[in-house]
């Protein structure tokens, strides 16, 4: 055969065909619109940043300060960053099976034979270099490839959504630790009140008008408010842990940072600035999911290919004489070339399954996706309600502290003056204290559902440089 007929006939074997089914992204039906879209504040009204930072709409410089070192140095996403470069020579390695192998080869044999009654000791010097190809007709290597490309698109969409959680999660304690930092306070100015109360009918009682009852009554109240104060203080703790293990810190190394107290950033009016079906692009699980159906959808091919035949193309090259000296010697050359071809024509039907298995891998991968998918809407669809719900309870709590504020003021007058019994005073005291203590979870509750919402809309990732 001419060199140029076998050029062809290599360059055709090895652009052969790619047996298996070719990638088709998965399609889930979504809405066209937000049906929580009603419960959402007037468009006019709200303000939306880019959705990779929504966080600075908080405008709370510590906050940023603390993403930005959690991006840096947490040890979830160093380990994701270290997946993402296995993925990434796994990928090379792939590349590689394109190509042929060449190995260097050298050795020494020493020999010795006996021949009719004769003694014959013999050496064999031998060195060359050894190459193989296995031409890729049936496209198992590039379907590994595809597979071994879609592992690292997942790896790369698998850290941007552990970004995602992470700005959330980090955003979300940060949020707690002020609001209980808050709690605490409203706590220990409503004892500083029921503290002045006991004060006032212990000098009512010592007056003669009143009876111990009332003074025991104040003090139940007092000491019922400053049990509060150790469970607050333990939370705060154990939140300032929480946001040091999110930065890969010890436990206390941000007590100096976070301890000293500070109100509860404003929360951002929102609405979604993303479509449903744009939902489906940006949301870093989703594309995993996507990712990790398409090297799915490789695999059944790497299976398929397995039942064709292998072709492999070795060959060698080298020298090989009896005596070292002489051993490159042009005469004592030795070469050998010629294709191999294997295939199981038995095998108890081991690669059929093994077909049918990623079949079966490729159906589980697709209905992860369309479940990922479906789970999405349903977190921006829930996270929209209730943002918009515990708006509207925050705004009615602000009137309920407002009235109960003016309750205790009236109560407290009346009761100086003998015109109530101090029961009116305690009542209002505990719903003061109830309300301004249910207004900072409220306002800790509307926090959580809006990080969520971004969480759920896909916001809180960059791209890699």
């Amino acid at each position: 055969m001419k060199p140029s007929a076998t050029l062809t006939l290599l360059t055709l074997l090895a652009t052969g065909c790619a047996v298996g089914p070719d990638f088709q992204p998965p399609s889930v039906a979504v809405p066209q619109g937000w049906h929580a879209q009603s419960a959402q504040p007037d468009t006019d009204q709200a303000a939306v940043g880019d959705l990779t930072r929504w966080w600075q709409g908080f405008n709370d410089p510590i906050l940023d300060s603390l993403i930005a070192r959690a991006w840096e140095k947490n040890l979830d996403l160093r380990q994701a960053e270290a997946r993402i470069r296995q993925a990434r020579a796994v990928s090379a390695g792939a590349v590689a099976g394109l190509w042929p192998s060449l190995d260097a080869t050298a050795g020494y044999r020493r020999s010795r034979s006996s021949s009719d009654g004769t003694t014959v000791h013999s050496d064999l010097y031998q060195a060359g270099f050894d190459a193989s190809w296995e031409v890729d007709i049936f496209g198992s290597t590039r379907r590994g490839m595809e597979a071994a490309e879609a592992d690292l698109r997942a790896a790369i969409d698998g850290r941007r959504d552990l970004m995602v959680s992470l700005t959330a999660e980090l955003a979300g304690n940060y949020v707690s630790l002020r609001s209980l930092q808050q709690r605490l306070d409203i706590a220990r100015r409503n004892l500083a009140v029921q503290e002045q109360s006991v004060e006032l009918t212990r000098r009512r009682q010592q007056g003669g008008f009143t009876s111990g009852l009332d003074v025991a009554a104040a003090e139940g109240q007092a000491a019922v408010t400053a049990a509060q104060l150790p469970l607050l203080a333990s939370a705060i703790d154990q939140a300032i842990h929480g946001v040091g293990l999110l930065l890969g810190e010890q436990p206390a190394a941000l007590f100096a940072e976070l301890a000293p107290p500070a109100l509860p950033p404003p929360v951002p009016p929102v609405f979604p600035v993303t479509l449903p079906a744009d939902l489906v692009g940006r949301r870093s699980d989703i594309r995993r999911a996507e990712a990790l159906a398409h090297a799915a959808t490789a695999r059944v091919g790497v299976a398929e290919a397995a039942r064709y035949p292998r072709v492999v193309l070795p060959g060698s090259i080298g020298f090989q004489n009896s005596s070292s000296g002489e051993l490159f010697s042009w005469p004592n050359r030795i070469w050998s070339v010629g294709p191999s071809i294997s295939w199981a024509l038995f095998d108890a039907g081991a690669l059929r399954a093994g077909v049918e298995k990623q079949r079966a891998v490729l159906d589980e991968a697709v209905l992860a996706y369309e479940q990922t998918v479906l789970t999405a809407l349903h977190e921006v669809e829930n996270n929209l309600v209730a943002a918009a719900r515990e708006e509207e309870r925050g705004r009615e709590l602000v009137r309920a502290v407002a009235a109960n504020k003016k309750t205790l003021a009236l109560a407290t007058r009346l009761y100086r003056e003998g015109q109530v019994d101090y029961l009116s005073v305690l009542d209002a005291q505990r719903a003061l204290y109830s309300s301004e203590d249910t207004l900072a979870q409220s306002h800790r509750s509307q926090a959580g559902s809006v990080i969520a919402l971004f969480k759920a809309l896909g916001g809180g990732w960059q791209q890699e440089k």
